[in-house]
């Protein structure tokens, strides 16, 4: 609380919102373009821009912060600690909320690709998808009730709790409606075949952006974890009194991290390229065929 999301870690937990947002843009971005290769997403494409609203708008919930180590100047600018209508939604309950409809919505975008370049024979086709649209509008809404209700108008208790119940209705959802479409699109007839190479080029960007985000974000959360233990192996049971035992500045931490991560993906590529290699090598004729 007072060391991480409220002390000299808020600004890192601003960068990990800001990251886990590119994971969940990035990683649908990717599912829109790769619709692309089928001539039946035509049908699903009217829904990606509100798909997108929907993502941005949970997206700027989870960016919002609530405080943040500031100055002077700055706090009499801002009118005190938490920004007058911005507050709010700095707060556990705002967030869970908006991550949940993220993770739904992430879910229903890989819906819509797996169903791209498919069409359902079944004959309760109809019923099946006003289920599914009933089930996460029911979800959604018993998720905002969620975070509204308990997270501002009753005590802590029911705040905390409430973010268990917005799980399992985001788990519900995402099990239940794929059940449904597997058993809609078992025995699917395909609207043509795949143009492969289709794709456009900015979905690859798209696609590394997602690696570097999340091997970033593994980076800067683990300091977190190591920087919160502060000169402790155990708090206030084991100190730690090695010379060594101090949390490395931000900027410090956050240029090894960068670091490693450049280091990590280039080792990857180096792998990609060594098979890439191997697979284009020419084995000599033998002295027999000479």
């Amino acid at each position: 609380g007072i060391t991480l999301m409220g002390g000299i870690f808020a600004w890192l937990f601003i960068i990990q919102a800001v990251l886990i947002g590119t994971l969940f843009l990035s990683a649908n971005y990717y599912l829109w373009c790769g619709m692309g290769r089928s001539d039946g997403a035509q049908r699903y494409y009217p829904y990606v821009k509100y798909l997108a609203i929907v993502i941005v708008g949970a997206f700027l919930v989870w960016f919002t912060p609530h405080t943040l180590v500031l100055t002077n100047e700055e706090l009499k600018a801002l009118g005190g600690p938490y920004h007058k209508y911005l507050g709010p939604l700095g707060i556990m309950p705002a967030k869970n909320t908006a991550v949940n409809i993220m993770i739904l919505t992430t879910a229903l975008s890989f819906m819509l690709y797996r169903r791209a370049n498919k069409v359902a024979t079944v004959s309760w086709v109809k019923a099946g998808n006003a289920a599914q649209v009933a089930l996460f509008a029911a979800g959604i809404l018993n998720i905002l009730f969620l975070g509204i209700y308990h997270g501002y108008f009753t005590n802590t208790v029911y705040k905390v709790a409430a973010s268990i119940p917005q799980v399992i209705t985001t788990l519900t959802i995402i099990g239940v409606s794929t059940g449904i479409d597997y058993f809609m699109y078992r025995g699917s007839r395909q609207v043509g075949p795949l143009h492969w190479g289709r794709i456009p080029a900015r979905a690859q960007y798209a696609l590394f952006l997602l690696a570097v985000a999340f091997t970033w974000l593994m980076g800067l959360m683990g300091y977190i974890r190591s920087g919160i233990r502060q000169h402790w192996h155990i708090v206030d049971i084991m100190r730690d009194n090695s010379p060594d035992a101090f949390t490395p500045t931000l900027g410090y931490a956050a240029n090894v991290v960068s670091v490693a991560t450049v280091i990590f993906l280039g080792m990857v590529i180096f792998v990609f390229w060594l098979s890439q290699v191997s697979g284009t090598k020419t084995l000599p004729t033998g002295y027999w065929k000479e």
